[in-house]
């Protein structure tokens, strides 16, 4: 999975003051055989295509992603699927399939059920510029579905990069993944697998059934998880911005930063997951878990640095020149193209191909 050409096309474009972490980012995924820089590709390309759906991540795919991105989840007859959010209100029509239900976890439907709900047709309500008749009616993916989308085609095989979403619901889940990735032959390879959680004891768990697999702490500034110098929650702050609230949050000191670097190395983590503060703001901006001095420390711990969630290229810059190792991102073009790694193909022109 190590890409030397990326690795190449992005020191290139790194200030002089970015190369010394480059250097120890590209050497640190080296030996875990992860892609560096890496592209990971969040629920998909999930900018030109419903989130976590067999469109998203086919074009993801042929993109060039290095990763498939995905938060997992178990349906109530044991299915491993898909799906992000702890209900499927907002991604799907299970208001007007299953009213008395709504609200209702993913755990509680069947495989069966899940399959009965259309993820498709919110995304064109919500974004008509990029609506597509063809995105109507798609269905939740299970895990096995997503394999079998990465492996498809031979020329272009991303890795998986798995988050186990809200564990607490769903007890046995890292036992049950590490059977689906094993039966799968998705374990043969290093790095062709990364897992992630935002929460310690799932890590542990995971790194407990699969102490092969290279695995990241997900970072969050906000009480339960990083001590904010805030001090308060959003509620508490009494404020009407979340987003601009979030932006501003910073760890309560050096000391409470570093604190959480080696609860992922005591967890069996490789790297940290940080948020970024973004350019233009937004619902996806959070506290700037990536200013050089932090990535440079998770370097000397020997961790890697794939930072959350950044689509826009002035964000880019900013990010690669801090240090990081890797990003999320639900616009794989983009940052392919910023990398000098570009598809042949315009995402309109993979997804027409791909039968969308």
């Amino acid at each position: 999975m190590f890409n030397a050409i990326g690795r190449v096309c992005c020191l290139a474009l790194l200030p002089l003051a970015g190369l010394a972490q480059a250097s120890q980012g590209s050497e640190l995924a080296k030996a875990q055989g992860m892609a560096y820089p890496a592209v990971i590709a969040h629920r998909g390309a999930s900018h030109d295509a419903p989130e976590s759906t067999a469109p998203a991540y086919r074009l993801a795919r042929e993109l060039g992603a290095d990763y498939l991105e995905l938060d997992l989840q178990r349906s109530r007859d044991g299915v491993l699927v898909a799906v992000h959010d702890d209900n499927l209100l907002r991604t799907s029509d299970v208001a007007e399939r299953f009213p008395e239900r709504q609200g209702s976890p993913v755990s509680a439907f069947t495989l069966a059920e899940l399959k009965l709900l259309d993820v498709g047709s919110w995304f064109n309500k919500a974004y008509p510029e990029r609506a597509r008749a063809s995105f109507k009616g798609l269905k939740i993916q299970t895990l096995d579905e997503v394999m079998a989308i990465a492996t498809a085609n031979p020329q272009r095989q991303p890795g998986l990069y798995i988050e186990t979403k809200v564990p607490g619901l769903f007890p046995g889940i890292e036992a049950d993944l590490n059977k689906a990735l094993q039966a799968g032959g998705w374990l043969d390879r290093p790095g062709r697998v990364v897992l992630q959680s935002f929460d310690r004891n799932s890590l542990a768990l995971l790194h407990q059934h699969m102490p092969q697999v290279p695995k990241v702490l997900l970072l969050w500034v906000g009480k339960g998880s990083i001590e904010p110098a805030s001090g308060q929650t959003f509620a508490e702050s009494g404020e009407t911005d979340k987003a601009a609230f979030n932006a501003r949050q910073q760890p309560k000191d050096k000391a409470e930063f570093e604190r959480w670097l080696d609860y992922a190395k005591a967890d069996g983590a490789i790297g940290t997951g940080p948020s970024a503060a973004l350019a233009g703001g937004g619902a996806q901006s959070y506290a700037d878990l990536v200013q050089p001095w932090m990535n440079q420390l998770s370097h000397d711990k020997g961790l890697l640095v794939h930072v959350y969630t950044v689509d826009e290229p002035v964000d880019f810059r900013r990010v690669l020149a801090a240090g990081v190792d890797g990003i999320f991102t639900n616009r794989s073009g983009p940052l392919l193209r910023h990398l000098a790694r570009p598809s042949a193909r315009s995402e309109a022109q993979i997804l027409s191909a791909e039968g969308y």
